[in-house]
């Protein structure tokens, strides 16, 4: 009587790529050519696309029906999750500054295009970064930053504003928040009767100052 043993299959995992990297990333791992597969993750091809940390194992039929064994890691390494920090308030007036900082990681890229870790931020906007750590990873933050525009107040007098000695002139600043005339005002409009610069800083409702002057002659 005649036997023949037959030689079972020695199949082996070729990855696509690498088989650590990031989140978002993925491989594809390859058993072979074979007749039938079983994975540990219950597919039943010859190729399964994976994504997610763990051994993954096949057992491979071949076509004399002998079986065989083989099994690849994949390590997924977690994405930074940066938070920006300003250095004061993201809502100011014209002329002001924020600080942001991206905290510390290996690289970084701003949407204005910085590479530094902090950004000082004087137009409104949202500044978004992307980091990347010492690995390779990388990770988004973003941050809105608003800039309020600063009052132009205009003076506007009620009549000449050259007149003769014993007239006067009322000088109306227009509708804001709060008022503070040099001569130590603090009302929206003022009686002139003496010759000089009269100037104002008027407060909007969001705290923005602007400035005005004008001049009153008397003879």
């Amino acid at each position: 009587q005649s036997v023949t043993v037959n030689i079972p299959p020695n199949p082996t995992i070729t990855p696509n790529g690498p088989t650590t990297f990031c989140q978002g990333g993925s491989v594809i791992l390859n058993a072979g050519s074979y007749s039938i597969y079983l994975w540990s993750n219950s597919k039943t091809t010859d190729t399964i696309h994976v994504s997610s940390i763990g051994l993954y194992s096949v057992i491979v039929t071949g076509s004399n029906g002998c079986t065989g064994h083989a099994s690849q890691t994949v390590s997924v390494n977690t994405n930074p999750v940066p938070t920006i920090t300003p250095n004061g308030l993201v809502n100011f007036c014209q002329g002001g500054t924020v600080i942001l900082d991206a905290g510390s990681y290996s690289h970084y890229h701003w949407s204005n295009g910085s590479t530094a870790e902090s950004i000082t931020v004087s137009v409104t906007g949202t500044y978004g970064v992307t980091v990347t750590n010492s690995i390779g990873c990388t990770g988004l933050a973003s941050q809105t930053v608003s800039v309020n525009a600063n009052p132009v107040p205009t003076i506007t007098p009620n009549g000449p504003v050259n007149f003769c000695r014993g007239g006067t002139v009322i000088l109306d600043a227009g509708s804001y928040s709060n008022y503070h005339w040099r001569n130590g005002e603090t009302v929206e409009s003022i009686t002139v009767s003496v010759t000089g610069t009269y100037m104002i800083t008027v407060t909007n409702s969001n705290g923005c100052t602007g400035t005005a002057q004008q001049m009153v002659n008397v003879y």
